[in-house]
């Protein structure tokens, strides 16, 4: 079993897609780390030899953020653009999209489950 980073990779996976299980590490990223580390990408995790693990977590130490470090760098970005009260800082406040997407129909993902408003009776005559 690989453990890179505090994360357990998947043993029947490739090399570039196992890789991908860590935060912080997508397609692009992997396969440039592999390729670094003189590993194959098409080699599954399981056949890893022990000196290639070892070059793979000397890589990531040394030239990549990952997991708790990156996810706090971004919680500490958020937190300042929330601080200084600029527009996006406001928009993370309140839950809101905060790239410029419409939100009359759609966001859901960041606005959350229907709250349904009644409408008005009409009055009767």
């Amino acid at each position: 079993m690989a453990r890179i980073a505090g994360i357990d990779l998947p043993k029947t996976k490739r090399g570039c897609i196992g890789l991908t299980y860590i935060y912080g590490i997508g397609r692009s990223t992997a396969l440039e780390i592999l390729q670094k580390a003189g590993v194959d990408p098409d080699t599954k995790v399981d056949e890893w030899s022990d000196e290639e693990q070892a070059q793979i977590r000397q890589f990531i130490n040394e030239h990549v953020k990952v997991e708790g470090a990156l996810r706090s760098e971004t919680q500490l970005s958020i937190k300042r653009l929330v601080d200084i009260g600029s527009y996006r800082g406001q928009r993370h406040r309140s839950g809101l999209p905060v790239r410029g997407q419409r939100t009359r129909t759609n966001s859901r993902t960041r606005k959350g489950k229907r709250k349904t408003v009644a409408n008005k009776k009409k009055a009767t005559k």
